[in-house]
């Protein structure tokens, strides 16, 4: 199990070199499970920003730290948890025993959290307040692409569970970089009211720039988001219909707790006695 004094937790995010709004998610996040008290130590590092990955191998150096659980704040189980983390950090399965004796261990990201689904209605409602859910429809859009099969499953299978409640006239997944497009959501749905959330970790350069363009908000890609007073002005009327956009889901508060749980899974997963399976003579 965790323990206050020997267990480590590293947040691993994308980062970016051209938006300054895609690493501060994790850095609030962090803070408040500093906050908590729940690890000894807990840092961040990034595929695209300082510290980066490899930088990461040295910063839990302290002899008292038996373990260090490795949490992707990542939406989706595709290239970057597959292949670049498992490769930048030198782990060899899920649990990795470095020279030192310390321990690395290998959490699911926060994408696969039960409570994803929760989470994106309560963004949905937020930003569409009164709306009549029953004459909604419904984006969630992911980034989509052509390296990792696996890319999109977290929002397809968000999509799944929600059109399953029949809460909304439509409920949508769609993409950036594959189909169904987002640019082309005024022609994939029919309901008047359109809310779109942003199924990314931070309003950086996809979910505050290139989207507002593919949804028609913006003409050309804006400043970040954290360069400019106000988000987005809801609604907004195009095709005839009233379409809302919301923030990113990563910036979500309530992260720092899915962060803490995917660690409990982890520890209570490999806690739990494993059957011993004996041959019959």
């Amino acid at each position: 199990m965790i323990s206050e004094t020997h267990s480590a937790l590293l947040i691993v995010g994308h980062g970016s070199t051209v938006n300054p709004d895609s690493s501060p998610p994790n850095l609030v996040h962090a803070a408040e499970i500093r906050r908590r008290g729940v690890f000894a130590q807990v840092e961040c590092c990034f595929w695209k920003e300082e510290p980066s990955l490899r930088d990461a191998l040295l910063l839990f150096d302290s002899p008292a730290l038996r373990e260090v659980y490795i949490v992707p704040n990542f939406i989706s189980e595709g290239y970057f948890t597959k292949t670049v983390i498992p490769r930048e950090l030198e782990l060899t399965g899920r649990v990795t025993e470095r020279i030192t004796g310390q321990v690395w261990k290998y959490c699911e990201p926060v994408g696969n959290h039960p409570l994803m689904t929760e989470l994106l209605l309560q963004r949905a409602r937020e930003v569409a307040p009164g709306v009549p859910e029953n004459e909604t429809a419904l984006l969630i859009v992911g980034h989509g692409t052509d390296l990792n099969d696996n890319s999109a499953v977290a929002a397809k299978r968000e999509v799944e569970k929600i059109r399953a409640s029949g809460r909304y006239a439509e409920v949508l997944n769609v993409y950036m970089e594959e189909a169904p497009l987002v640019a082309a959501w005024a022609q994939l749905t029919r309901a008047p009211h359109v809310v779109v959330v942003p199924f990314f970790i931070s309003d950086g350069l996809h979910s505050y720039q290139d989207i507002p363009v593919l949804l028609g908000i913006e003409a050309e890609p804006t400043a970040a988001a954290s360069q400019r007073e106000v988000f987005r002005q809801n609604p907004y009327q195009l095709h005839g219909r009233s379409l809302y956009y919301s923030h990113a889901i990563g910036t979500e508060p309530r992260f720092a707790e899915i962060i803490v749980e995917q660690v409990e899974a982890f520890a209570c997963d490999t806690a739990r006695p494993r059957k011993i399976l004996h041959e019959v003579p």
